[in-house]
């Protein structure tokens, strides 16, 4: 059993650090949240005040932060006091499960390189559910030595575990997988809202297109019509597994990693901004399911 430091422990990360403690690793919490850190403490976790705290003695340390900025001050470089990167001991394995730009992946994984540290980015899809029931999606970046010694810690938090290429190719494969995901989750909001709109009950266009050609994820498991998919948000108030200003957030990395790369994504534009405008109307902390709301007002009450 291993030594593990975890720093960030709220929606994702504290369910993500319960498992690692139920598969029976020494884990010690980090969050700027008081109430996160008690939630981690009342699951077994350990505590420290401070990251670098957290970090230091640890044989691993996985990140779970809200964006590139947080976790490159969080890493920090070698030789910058409070930084993680200065903190552990050598030898120490590095697991950065934030959804953050590529750019900032790479950064922190070259810090880590000139203290001959392994590290991986490991963003994670699935959602608060994947999470609690360890299920997730693990989407890697980083050497494949680096890969091999992080799958096991991996697959205890996650279902299924991809290793997708050198740092920075799990944020790569995050942000696509993540723009399509918003794409259609809209595509499907609009279905439904128009199949009512014709005095059609939405739960025979689920039927056929659950079975057709219409089908996708967001349809199947995670329906923004209420009543239509079990355990979705839109049955329990639209309470987030994933909210839209997280979802604002990945939109616009995939649109801004598009204008670097060249590639047109005008899709992909339309829906960053359908969900920022979710977020100005006031609903960027609930589920991102609940964009159908901005159709069908109705469904705020």
């Amino acid at each position: 059993m291993a030594r593990i430091g975890f720093i960030g422990v709220g929606n994702m990360g504290g369910p993500m650090a319960a498992n690692l403690v139920k598969a029976g690793h020494t884990v010690t919490a980090f969050d700027l949240s008081p109430e996160a850190v008690a939630a981690a403490a009342a699951v077994g976790c350990k505590t420290a005040t401070t990251a670098a705290e957290c970090a230091a003695g640890q044989e691993i340390v996985v990140t779970m932060l809200p964006a590139g900025p947080h976790v490159r001050a969080v890493y920090g470089a070698p030789g910058e006091q409070g930084s993680v990167i200065d903190a552990v001991d050598a030898g120490t394995l590095l697991i950065d499960c934030s959804t953050i730009d590529v750019e900032s992946a790479r950064a922190v994984s070259a810090s880590a390189a000139e203290r001959d540290l392994a590290m991986v980015d490991a963003p994670v899809t699935g959602g608060v559910p994947g999470a609690v029931a360890g299920t997730l999606t693990m989407i890697v970046g980083g050497p494949k030595a680096a890969f091999e010694r992080a799958k096991p810690i991996l697959e205890i938090v996650g279902g299924k575990v991809v290793h997708c290429g050198d740092a920075g190719a799990g944020q790569a494969v995050k942000i696509c997988n993540n723009m399509m995901l918003a794409i259609n989750m809209i595509g499907v909001a609009e279905g439904m809202s128009l199949i009512k709109g014709l005095g059609i009950d939405p739960a025979i266009l689920h039927e056929v297109s659950t079975a057709g050609s219409g089908n996708s994820w967001a349809l199947t498991n995670y329906c923004p019509e209420p009543g239509m998919t079990k355990g979705a948000p839109a049955n329990n108030g639209y309470k987030p597994g994933f909210t839209g200003a997280m979802m604002t957030k990945d939109t616009r990395l995939a649109v801004d990693a598009g204008m670097a790369a060249g590639v047109p994504l005008p899709l992909g534009a339309q829906a960053q901004q359908l969900f920022q405008l979710y977020g100005k109307a006031g609903m960027g902390d609930d589920d991102m399911s609940g964009i159908i709301r901005l159709l069908q007002p109705d469904l705020r009450d």
